[in-house]
């Protein structure tokens, strides 16, 4: 059966509890990229919500990692982190111009993540997608959303990302309602719920449930008990797939990505 590539990940590569339990001993910082990048098939990018990176950063990360890997890039605050979305064009153009092209065909999709606070206002949504550039500098771009409020939990949402082609991201979390419908034409999904104390992050009975889920996307299935708003399925054609592992802690992400890719095999 034909599926879609299945990319598995963690959020950054610098962190100081990782120096020691996912990079080995003695390994120079400037060296954790090109090892994660070895260990891992993708990697978020958090660093670019908060602020800007020269077009040469970019590059530099690019000929970093081995053919294939991906970053998605985490979208700026500037423009998710404000009242009416339909004020943040020049923001969105900033960010987009900002030299992220650079990463070539290592780049990923952007990842626009919402406060739990923000809540669904439909015009106002509407006008953000509309702002969601889909190429620059001649490179194509993708987009996935992340809200974490329940009102957004409604048929039309669901709708208007699915006719923009922006996949809302699915996020097992402790803490905010998630939505599972697939709306793009690939699927992000981020596991929250980890906890330090689980050596692979998860407990390992559950792992084989992300498993079968990471595989079903990848075919362009929709995995059963997961929260979805409409029972409407999109053409069932290969997704790419991402899987994140993202937890609070997040001292055990590289264990649970690294097994999650080894039992995909």
């Amino acid at each position: 059966m034909k599926h879609g590539m299945i990319r598995i990940g963690i959020g950054g590569w610098t962190f100081e509890p990782w120096r020691g339990t996912f990079y080995p001993e003695g390994l120079t910082q400037k060296r954790e990229l090109e090892f994660a990048s070895r260990a891992l098939t993708a990697i978020e990018v958090n660093g670019t919500y908060y602020s800007s990176f020269k077009p040469a950063t970019f590059e530099g990360w690019a000929k970093t990692v081995p053919d294939g890997f991906i970053f998605t890039v985490k979208g700026s605050r500037f423009v998710t982190n404000r009242k009416v979305l339909a004020e943040a064009g020049e923001s969105v153009q900033r960010f987009v111009g900002q030299g992220l092209t650079a990463l070539g065909d290592r780049l990923g999709p952007i990842f626009w993540q919402f406060m739990a606070t923000k809540k669904f206002d439909a015009p106002d949504f509407q006008a953000f997608l509309d702002l969601l550039p889909r190429s620059q500098d001649g490179v194509a771009l993708r987009h996935a959303i992340q809200v974490r409020h329940e009102s957004f939990a409604v048929p039309e949402f669901v709708a208007m990302c699915r006719a923009a082609g922006v996949a809302i991201v699915y996020a097992d979390s402790p803490q905010y309602p998630a939505i599972a419908d697939i709306t793009g034409d690939f699927v992000y999904a981020r596991l929250e719920a980890g906890e330090d104390e689980n050596p692979l992050c998860y407990p390992e009975a559950e792992l084989p449930r992300w498993v079968d889920a990471a595989r079903l996307w990848a075919e362009g299935g929709r995995p059963d008990g997961l929260p979805y708003v409409t029972e409407d399925a999109p053409p069932k054609t290969p997704r790419e797939t991402f899987v994140f592992f993202i937890h609070g802690g997040k001292v055990r992400a590289p264990a649970a990505a690294q097994e999650l890719i080894r039992r995909l095999g």
